[in-house]
């Protein structure tokens, strides 16, 4: 078997214009594709970064997702930068708080966590 890379990964958001604007806006995905769900009553945002796509679901009723303490599935989602450092003053530019930056003690790369507007962690790796 050979997989050759993620292909997409799926958001799913509670307050879709505010996560909208968070990964559009903030973090600079390009929007591919906006579509109006109404059997949902949802919408469906295809976002482009690097060879990925992400899809951004809005489900207002969705559970809140458990992080802490952390439950068993996929852990936060990481996003590799060149300078952690000017990625970081932008986000607090936008009021957008960040863990301190530390150092991987495996790989020796800097490495900080944040959250989109519904918690799920996200990772700047450098």
């Amino acid at each position: 078997m050979k997989l050759n890379s993620i292909h997409h990964i799926a958001i799913i958001a509670s307050n879709y214009e505010a996560s909208k604007n968070f990964y559009v806006n903030i973090l600079g995905f390009e929007i591919i594709r906006e579509n109006y769900r109404s059997d949902k009553d949802s919408y469906k945002l295809d976002l482009k970064i690097g060879n990925s796509e992400i899809e951004l679901f809005s489900m207002p009723k969705a559970p809140r997702r458990l992080s802490y303490p952390e439950a068993c599935g996929l852990r936060h989602l990481a996003f590799h930068v060149e300078n952690i450092e000017d990625i970081v003053n932008e986000l607090n530019k936008n009021g957008i708080t960040t863990e301190p930056i530390r150092l991987d003690e495996y790989t020796g790369k800097k490495f900080t966590f944040f959250s989109d507007p519904d918690g799920l962690p996200l990772e700047l790796h450098e």
